[in-house]
């Protein structure tokens, strides 16, 4: 029932997506990004915090939700001044919000420091998107991102169910295995090498995308496994319900928040 909810989930969502990324604006692209980190930021939060309700972590929240979407913002204006700016506005919130709760709350330190991870991991992340949606060829760009990191989690999935010996990380997922991973990146490396041929019409960019393919699909395997991790050691299955079949938003994309500035990278400095 779940493996039918999470081919049902992305047959109706995918369509959506890929029409906001092909046919709409930047703006809109900043938008639809915005939506995806505030939920992806809560869930983040909700794990970290726990059941902590508290002053402190509902205004801890607010002030992540507010960062997140000035952030995309700062990119839909492709201004990394303002983004920067942000960042440094952050901490310097952070740094008051310190002074008022330290004689109550002398582990304050703790909350504001995963709050900052939270930030650059997330939000910081997808705003690559939106520049990269705003350069050259960008609405192919992000779909061939997406295919990469999709191929990488069916390709990882289906190779280590039928073929999977092998633990790759048995202390923080059990269920992943070596053959899965290897099966993974390949099948993202051939995804990734199909679409250049068909979309870009270019045999030579096709080739020299294999190497960024690749490393995409390592870094959202590590991606993988990071959330894996931050949830085992909080105790949670999911980072939440919102998708059926999948969990929660960060389920969904904690492989992507690492690969985004590998690709990021790629059109930046090498291509």
């Amino acid at each position: 029932m779940q493996h039918l909810q999470r081919w049902l989930t992305a047959v109706v969502l995918a369509p959506l997506v890929l029409w906001i990324i092909i046919k709409g604006s930047t703006l809109l692209v900043a938008a639809l990004v915005s939506v995806v980190a505030i939920f992806a930021v809560r869930e983040y939060l909700r794990i970290i915090c726990g059941n902590d309700k508290g002053p402190a972590s509902q205004a801890i929240k607010i002030i992540s939700y507010t960062i997140s979407m000035v952030l995309v913002m700062g990119a839909c204006l492709q201004s990394w001044q303002i983004m920067f700016l942000v960042l440094a506005l952050n901490l310097m919130t952070l740094c008051v919000f310190v002074l008022f709760r330290f004689a109550s709350n002398p582990q304050v330190f703790d909350l504001i420091s995963r709050q900052v991870l939270g930030i650059v991991y997330i939000p910081v992340s997808l705003a690559l998107l939106v520049f990269i949606h705003a350069g050259e060829q960008g609405t192919l760009w992000i779909v061939w991102a997406l295919i990469v990191c999709f191929a990488n989690d069916t390709g990882a999935f289906y190779t280590g169910t039928f073929f999977g010996k092998h633990k790759l990380a048995p202390n923080i997922s059990p269920n992943k295995t070596i053959e899965g991973s290897v099966g993974g990146a390949a099948t993202s490396v051939l995804a990734g090498f199909i679409f250049c041929l068909i979309f870009f019409s270019d045999l030579s960019l096709a080739f020299f995308t294999i190497p960024c393919a690749l490393c995409m699909a390592i870094a959202g395997q590590i991606g993988d496994l990071f959330e894996s991790a931050m949830k085992r050691v909080n105790q949670v299955k999911d980072s939440g319900r919102i998708l059926p079949g999948h969990g929660g938003m960060l389920d969904r994309i904690d492989g992507l928040l690492l690969a985004i500035p590998v690709l990021y990278m790629f059109l930046a400095f090498i291509r």
